[in-house]
């Protein structure tokens, strides 16, 4: 048995071999708009800092050097 094939299809209009497609013109791209950033300001805290953040160790005669509360006699 033959397998007959479907001319019929190439026959209708807009079946024709396509035309070789033109690249479209590049666009340049939109230019970009400036935004308007605040300056940043360095508050300052409640306690002294040293360069890293952390606040800076104080002495004080009421804790022993590990922060524990020293006894002292009454």
């Amino acid at each position: 048995m033959r397998d007959k094939k479907d001319n019929a299809t190439f026959d209708l209009p807009g079946f024709s071999p396509a035309a070789p497609l033109e690249p479209e013109p590049k666009r340049p791209p939109p230019p970009r708009s400036k935004r308007n950033t605040q300056k940043q300001v360095q508050l300052e805290l409640l306690e002294p800092t040293d360069t890293t953040g952390l606040p800076l160790w104080v002495r004080d005669d009421k804790l022993d050097l590990t922060g524990l509360p020293v006894w002292a006699p009454n």
